[in-house]
């Protein structure tokens, strides 16, 4: 017994290195390993922005698929170590940042198969979030934290006032197909309520206007209510922020699952549940 623990152990302590260095941004090697996974993903993001380019795709085209696969078998043997250094591959995978990390390198792939998907590898954006651990901004996750916590509890209201906005364009909309009719360019009621959400979202792009006098007395109405109604998701989401819970938190990482956003003195992980003494004590959990 005392043996196979012996042999156990060497796995066991490059696993809870791994972690470390991948995970978390307190050592040095953690920090560097960061800074250059960012540096890594900027460079990726500019590479597929230029093989946008016709031009410079047709007198570097060969350099920058070359580079964008570089990047990618990178960031896949990234994703396999991250799920590797966690006790819970399939929690980390189904979080946030594991689907953003998957995402970050399935189009290169998909591209063998479907031509020009591969630039949807912009979605690698996403996961300079983790600047914010490399940094140690924790006031600023603390921040990110509230703000989602006001999301949260006004999402009803939100619904509510989405499918107020919803039905009120369908009406406007219908009435404006009924007086301005297919001559003035309201051809069905879908179009007319098109036209009804561009009015109402100040958004105006014009290829669509009322002509009847009528349709444009209407048609200012729903221009003076669209200034009200935007600002009313932005008032129920204040409304919730102007209360916040006080919540600061520490850049520690679950072990388990790899959460982020703890409470300084949390003894469990808010996501799995697992034990964050063992963070602490630099043990792997059992």
């Amino acid at each position: 017994m005392n043996r196979s623990r012996q042999r156990e152990a060497p796995r066991v302590g490059h696993r809870r290195r791994l972690h470390e260095i991948i995970f978390e941004a307190d050592t040095p090697l953690g920090k560097w390993f960061d800074v250059l996974l960012i540096a890594s993903i900027i460079t990726s993001i500019v590479v597929v922005m230029l093989d946008s380019v016709a031009s410079i795709r047709e007198k570097h085209g060969e350099l920058l698929t070359g580079l964008e696969w570089f990047f990618t078998v990178m960031f896949t043997t990234e994703y396999l170590l991250r799920l590797y250094a966690v006790r819970r591959p399939s929690q980390y995978a189904l979080s946030l940042f594991g689907v953003v990390d998957l995402l970050a390198v399935i189009p290169t792939y998909l591209s063998l198969i479907l031509p020009g998907s591969q630039y949807l590898l912009v979605i690698r954006v996403l996961r300079l979030l983790r600047i914010f651990r490399v940094l140690k901004l924790a006031q600023y996750l603390g921040e990110a934290n509230e703000l989602l916590d006001a999301l949260r509890a006004s999402r009803r209201k939100i619904a509510v006032f989405v499918f107020t906005v919803l039905t009120l364009v369908v009406i406007c909309g219908s009435v404006m197909y009924v007086i301005e009719g297919g001559e003035n360019g309201f051809t069905s009621i879908p179009k007319s309520v098109y036209w009804a959400i561009v009015t109402l979202t100040t958004v105006g792009y014009g290829d669509i206007s009322p002509n009847t006098e009528l349709g444009q007395a209407i048609a200012a109405v729903i221009m003076i209510m669209g200034y009200g109604i935007i600002a009313v998701p932005t008032g129920i989401v204040t409304a919730e922020l102007t209360n916040p819970k006080y919540r600061t938190v520490s850049t520690q990482c679950c072990l388990s699952c790899a959460a982020e956003g703890h409470h300084p003195e949390a003894a469990y992980c808010y996501a799995c549940g697992e034990s964050l003494e063992t963070e602490r004590s630099g043990l792997w959990p059992v």
